[in-house]
């Protein structure tokens, strides 16, 4: 693999690559209801027949991937992991804080599918534009550091907590 990683996401991150390297397979295709559209299919999902099978790739209960494929488009939903309601929290705000700022990052959805925490829409016209493998390396990537700047974001709020507990039991 291309990016250094822990050892204990390799094999988890190297099967949603492969996976997703595989249902990267995105072509033009033109609504067969609508003449002239060209929605995402693996969002309208009009027509059965241009649809893929949903594929999960699991580390555990929490730490999941949903990859959807369709002919012209693909979602990947991403589950993250959050151990306490501290990480539950971070995750939540941090989402919602990309969300909001969705078309800076032209893949992310500005709404996660239901049961994960964060969602992202490829469609042909970003791999005509974009290369494929880089779109790969993005979403490992942002897997990647989301966990770490959660566990920091988790450390330094607990850091300021003691501090602020200090303080606080100073008076007493």
């Amino acid at each position: 693999s291309r990016i250094k990683m822990a050892a204990t996401l390799k094999p988890y991150l190297g099967a949603v690559r492969a996976t997703l390297e595989a249902a990267m397979c995105l072509e033009n295709f033109s609504s067969q209801i609508v003449e002239r559209h060209n929605k995402p299919e693996v969002e309208i999902r009009s027509s059965k027949e241009v649809l893929l099978t949903p594929v999960v790739v699991s580390r555990n209960e929490k730490e999941r991937v949903l990859i959807e494929g369709s002919i012209n488009s693909l979602r990947i939903s991403i589950g993250i992991k959050q151990a306490d309601e501290i990480e539950k929290i971070l995750c939540h705000k941090f989402m919602r804080f990309m969300m909001m700022r969705a078309e800076n990052f032209v893949v992310l959805r500005r709404k996660p599918v239901e049961g994960y925490d964060v969602s992202f829409l490829i469609t042909n016209f970003h791999t005509e534009q974009m290369f494929k493998h880089k779109l790969v390396d993005f979403i490992i990537q942002f897997m990647e550091d989301i966990d770490k700047e959660i566990s920091e974001m988790k450390l330094a709020v607990n850091a300021r907590a003691r501090i602020c507990a200090e303080e606080f039991l100073k008076k007493f």
